[in-house]
């Protein structure tokens, strides 16, 4: 059997990503690479593991088995590197979109502080888990929490929610905006690990069209165009301005809950020092 380590992490990418396009955008690969790995990676198993349709991807049975076990040696891999890595003071932390905003740099300089001999690397990782899953990250800063028993979280702090729009846009001269003006366009969304989803608004208030989006560069592309609105956190309005677009806040909408997550079979060791650190920053 020759299975490669890149052929599980397309499996991974694919189901977690719900399309080979959006599974080649997250592992930077192109579309058809990522098509040749599940192919491959079926050949060495002997079997078709991948259902594919013209809309969603499936998995066999023997595509559920498969995934389950790509998980546990990419983790078990992390694990590996965690332990080589073991002295040399190095902490991974992944975020889906934004970090903590307004509170990145005081984060940075409080953790020099107080694990002087354990260096941070913020991560930006546009996955549920933001990171956990793949083992890329050693704990991830969520506002949408991902549908995995592996991944232990607790809750840090709470943002306001902002509406992105372009500067040109008939809303971008009020000081703040609500819901149901925001849904009278188009509303773009990452629908995989964004904190907006359409529950934010009434049945009968929802906007006339939800435009799909993979990462925070395309979201700001399509609404600095004026094809769309969006909704998100403080530290998105915060870490990533662009001219063009226009962040006002929403006023009627609920605050977007903050979380530090981690693998909860394998903790870091020093996570409860961690979260009292993120906690104390939004209080």
């Amino acid at each position: 059997m020759d299975v490669e380590l890149r052929q599980l992490r397309c499996l991974i990418a694919v189901v977690e990503q719900g399309t080979f396009t959006d599974a080649a955008i997250e592992l930077r690969m192109s579309q058809a690479a990522v098509s040749r790995s599940i192919a491959a990676l079926e050949q060495a198993l002997g079997t078709r593991i991948v259902e594919r349709t013209t809309r969603s991807v499936g998995l066999t049975a023997a595509g559920e088995r498969a995934l389950g076990k790509a998980r546990r040696i990419i983790a078990l891999l992390a694990d590996l590197e965690r332990d080589a890595r073991a002295g040399t003071g190095q902490i991974r932390m992944g975020y889906a979109w934004s970090a903590l905003g307004e509170h990145t740099t005081e984060f940075q300089h409080r953790w020099k502080l107080r694990f002087p001999h354990t260096g941070l690397q913020l991560t930006r990782s546009n996955t549920p888990s933001g990171g956990l899953l793949d083992g890329t990250t050693d704990y991830a800063i969520l506002r949408r929490l991902p549908q995995a028993a592996a991944v232990e979280h607790v809750r840090v702090g709470e943002e306001k929610r902002y509406c992105a729009m372009s500067t040109d846009d008939p809303l971008a001269p009020r000081r703040s905006v609500s819901l149901a003006q925001i849904a009278t366009l188009p509303v773009a969304m990452d629908l995989r690990t964004g904190s907006t989803t359409l529950d934010l608004w009434p049945e009968q208030g929802k906007p006339p069209e939800v435009i799909p989006i993979h990462d925070i560069d395309d979201w700001l592309t399509v609404i600095g165009s004026g094809a769309a609105r969006g909704i998100t956190a403080a530290s998105t309005a915060h870490q990533y301005r662009r001219r063009g677009v226009a962040y006002r806040p929403v006023r009627d909408a609920p605050m977007v809950p903050v979380y530090v997550a981690w693998l909860k079979n394998d903790p870091p060791q020093d996570h409860q020092a961690v979260v009292a650190l993120l906690a104390e920053l939004y209080r």
